[in-house]
Parts: structure tokens; C-alpha cells; sequence
């Protein structure tokens, strides 16, 4: 009797997790389009409200996207109405970004749409489950030194 196709990799820890992030991707981009918005774009907006006001350039290393890519996003959500790019304070040569008031309410949407979608995500697990996976999760990505502190830590 012979294996099911592809049972050695589809038992590869990099498979499962590679499924399962397509999977949350998904689920995210489908509760941000509710909000008529797409991912990069709720990064984006997500990271100027955390480094605002930002030089365009640093707002790029930052969130490590392409320039070029970069401004096509920042020219829809400036469109839109959710953004400024103002001459940067400390360096007039320099375009600054920072959130309206109209951007700063649609990200409290979107950050409420994604969690939602990491609910649904998640909701196979326990409390103390999710807990557990997601800091195995910052370990194995690299990125434990870049988690957010909460109040416990």
C-alpha cells in the first residue's frame, strides 16, 4: 500500500506553516476588503500610525518594500484621503507621512476586521493555546526581539 500523494511533505513543519499562513492571509485580506482595503496597504497605514510623522524612505526599511512599490500605496491612500506627505521638519528634502483623521478611523477598523480574521484563524485552539502558539511562532520567524511588550512581559 503506498502513501497518500505528497505525505512527506505535506508532514514538513515549513509545509503546515506555509499552508496555514496562506490561509490567514486569506482570511485577512477577505475581512479588510469589507473596509475597501488590501494588506499592503493596511501595513502601510498600520506603520505610519506608529512612526508618524515618517520620512517616506524610513517608512520603506521600516516595513522592507520596495520604493517604488511604496509610492503607488502611498499615492492611493493620499488619494484617499488617508495619508499626508508633507516636507519632513527635520529634513525639507524629505517627504514625511503621517495618518489623517479619516486614515487613523479606518485603521482602528481594519486592526478590528484582521483580529477578527486571527480569531477565526485561531479558533481551533485553546486561550493558553494560542498564547503558546504565538510565541513559538516569534521564535521560529526570528522576530521574538520585535514583539510588541504587553504589561506581563
Amino acid at each position: 500500500m503506498s502513501e497518500a500523494p505528497l505525505s512527506a511533505i505535506r508532514s514538513l513543519p515549513s509545509w503546515l506553516l506555509g499552508r496555514a499562513a496562506a490561509r490567514g492571509r486569506a482570511l485577512v485580506a477577505e475581512a479588510l476588503a469589507e473596509e475597501d482595503m488590501r494588506m499592503w496597504h493596511h501595513v502601510v497605514l498600520s506603520a505610519v500610525r506608529d512612526l508618524a510623522p515618517v520620512a517616506q524612505a524610513d517608512l520603506g526599511r521600516a516595513i522592507r518594500l520596495d520604493p517604488k512599490d511604496l509610492v503607488g500605496i502611498l499615492d492611493d491612500l493620499q488619494a484617499a484621503g488617508l495619508v499626508v506627505r508633507e516636507p519632513d521638519p527635520r529634513d525639507r528634502r524629505k517627504n514625511a507621512v503621517s495618518l489623517t483623521a479619516r486614515g487613523a478611523r479606518l485603521l482602528k477598523r481594519c486592526e478590528k476586521a484582521a483580529r477578527a480574521a486571527n480569531d477565526e484563524l485561531l479558533a481551533p485552539l485553546t486561550p493558553a493555546e494560542r498564547e503558546q502558539f504565538t510565541g513559538m511562532l516569534l521564535r521560529i520567524s526570528g522576530t521574538a526581539d520585535q514583539a510588541p511588550r504587553t504589561p506581563a512581559d
